[in-house]
């Protein structure tokens, strides 16, 4: 067995990253507790803020139709989502430091096991977040306020399991937050089946980040730190239920309000078969969750990229028909 002390710091994995992942196979040493701070190692979290903006462009297009600027919304997006979820990730790194260096699953993260500085950070996090900017700065104008508006959500998130028992409330405003701007971004404005599916959202990450939190449930009993996991307890299947019965309802009137006064029943239907398929997917995950085993918790949480993509497609095809 080898010798972990003998390791260079830049070159121990993250006991949470996936065995194998590409940033430690192949980034440069140099540059991983980098793309580690970012979780550039873990891409579980930029698809679950990338898909609910696909969610928005193909609601979008289900009143407009698809255009030639779709293609640039979805790809800058997905770049926006990678860079932000990087900044995001780095500036809750920054304020959890101390927890992290408490928690068994966190402490080998690069600021609490001393790969990085807090100043050095710092200016990744910046970079991010002026990289992002630019991004930003090609969509409408009501998009842009909604990017910089999203600044405040980001910045709050870190600092909400230490005063509510909701934190994934939080995570949920923030991480959702692209349904409406990429909505926006598409029509030039906000109504009410963005909201609804901004809400339906919110909703899902309950569910799912209820689930992530299930892992450190011990460690954050010890340390003081709320979740929904803590307040649940052994009552969390009946909530994680309700959570997938709230983003379905939400999500199917979404759906339903951009399509009811038109006559293209077969969009309406194939749009609301994918609804029922996300609440499936979402139904067959609890079948297999045991919410007192970390690897069973963390498994199920990753299903959700495959349980989101898939109303993301049916809403997309609905939309061309």
């Amino acid at each position: 067995m080898s010798d972990q002390s003998q390791i260079p710091e830049g070159a121990k994995p993250v006991s949470d990253a996936p065995p194998g992942n590409w940033v430690d196979r192949y980034a440069p040493a140099v540059a991983r507790p980098y793309l580690r701070l970012s979780r550039a190692d873990r891409p579980i979290g930029t698809w679950l803020l990338l898909i609910p903006c696909f969610w928005g462009i193909a609601l979008a297009a289900l009143e407009s139709g698809f255009r030639q600027w779709d293609v640039w919304l979805a790809v800058s997006c997905a770049a926006g989502a990678f860079l932000m979820r990087g900044a995001g990730c780095t500036w809750n790194d920054i304020s959890d430091r101390d927890i992290d260096a408490m928690v068994a699953r966190t402490r080998s993260r690069p600021l609490p096991s001393g790969q990085l500085r807090v100043g050095q950070a710092v200016v990744w996090m910046a970079a991010q977040t002026l990289l992002s900017a630019w991004i930003l700065s090609s969509y409408n104008r009501l998009a842009i306020l909604l990017g910089v508006a999203s600044l405040a959500l980001i910045a709050i998130y870190p600092f909400a399991k230490r005063f509510t028992w909701w934190p994934q409330v939080f995570l949920g405003l923030a991480f959702n937050w692209g349904a409406l701007l990429a909505f926006a971004a598409h029509a030039g404005q906000i109504d009410w089946p963005a909201v609804l599916l901004y809400a339906a959202g919110i909703a899902w990450t309950l569910y799912y980040d209820t689930i992530y939190a299930h892992q450190d449930r011990e460690d954050d009993a010890l340390i003081g730190v709320k979740s929904t996991a803590r307040l649940f307890g052994s009552n969390t299947r009946p909530w994680l239920w309700a959570f997938i019965a709230i983003t379905e309802i939400l999500m199917g009137l979404a759906v339903t309000l951009v399509l009811a006064d038109r006559t293209n029943l077969p969009a309406l239907l194939l749009a609301l078969a994918g609804v029922w398929a996300f609440g499936w997917h979402m139904s067959w995950q609890m079948r297999g969750l045991n919410i007192d085993d970390p690897a069973s918790c963390l498994v199920t949480f990753r299903a959700n990229r495959d349980a989101g993509i898939i109303p993301a497609l049916f809403l997309a095809v609905a939309a061309l028909v």
